[in-house]
């Protein structure tokens, strides 16, 4: 059992990043992107496609493909903050189905509908737990999800930039009226979210479902991972996806409900939102 819960850790890891991406860009910005796994994924592929077809270094080509998912993130949030800049939460995050779907096809127009020969970034194990080895993958996905909840946590409460998108978040006409100027931060968000969302897809994908589908699909235990939190919480976005890979690894291990696994993630919605209701259930039962 503890073979699988590990095994599970490296999935979880990748779950908590985006997580904590959803929950920084929901903050933030006000939106739930439901194209944060799409971009990475498009990234990754473009790393991919650099590697293989022009030869590039495969540091070099990694780098490139994050980049291009920053900006593809980028676009899209420009496009939000410049024609949905007043609109509500629910239509700028329904906005992001559209790039969602879009880059799925585009995907598969440019490199094609199978799943990626992705070349590990990182191999090999890190150490041994109790007899059960664990990767170097599990590691760095792991300590990335929890640095990057620190490192937001530091830059909204101690630095100037991070006030300012505190003030946006929570007050945006005043914010805007005091001179803050809400589209470049709004832009930067983004591609800051892209940016880590498609470093942490690079790291995980050769392990883990290498087809265009299953990699934007990831955007569904990300979502429960962050709305474990509400959606405002980093450090419970990241508990989220780290419990919901250790579950999924030892349900691998047992036959009877190992494809039930795949399951996993919507149970864990349906779950939490009933739960986040239930003051109101329990007023209108009584």
């Amino acid at each position: 059992m503890l073979q699988g819960a590990i095994a599970g850790l490296a999935a979880g890891g990748l779950y908590a990043v985006l997580g904590v991406c959803l929950t920084l860009m929901s903050r933030l910005v006000r939106v739930v992107n439901f194209a944060q796994a799409a971009t990475g994924m498009f990234g990754a592929f473009t790393a991919v496609w650099l590697v293989q077809q022009l030869g590039l270094p495969i540091w070099l080509g990694s780098t490139l493909g994050v980049v291009v998912a920053g900006l593809l993130a980028a676009v899209i949030g420009w496009i939000a903050a410049t024609w949905l800049s007043e609109a509500s939460t629910t239509t700028r995050s329904a906005m992001t189905v559209g790039p969602l779907l879009l880059l799925i096809s585009l995907s598969f127009i440019l490199f094609g509908n199978k799943p990626q020969p992705f070349t590990p970034l990182i191999a090999g194990p890190a150490f041994s737990l109790g007899g059960v080895v664990v990767s170097q993958v599990t590691v760095a996905t792991v300590l990335m999800a929890i640095v990057t909840a620190v490192a937001v946590r530091i830059v909204l409460r101690r630095t100037r930039v991070g006030t300012q998108l505190r003030a946006l978040s929570e007050r945006p006409t005043t914010a805007e009226l005091l001179g803050i100027r809400s589209r470049p931060l709004s832009v930067a968000v983004w591609f800051v979210t892209g940016i880590i969302s498609a470093i942490a897809i690079v790291i995980v994908a050769p392990s883990q479902s290498s087809d265009a589908t299953g990699l934007s699909m990831l955007i569904v235990p990300a979502s429960a991972a962050a709305l474990l939190g509400g959606f405002r919480r980093l450090d419970l976005a990241v508990l989220g996806g780290l419990v919901l890979g250790i579950l999924g690894g030892l349900m691998a291990q047992i036959d009877e409900v190992a494809l039930v696994r795949n399951f996993l993630p919507f149970v864990f919605i349906v779950v939490l939102l009933l739960w986040s209701q239930r003051k109101e259930v329990w007023d209108a039962a009584r």
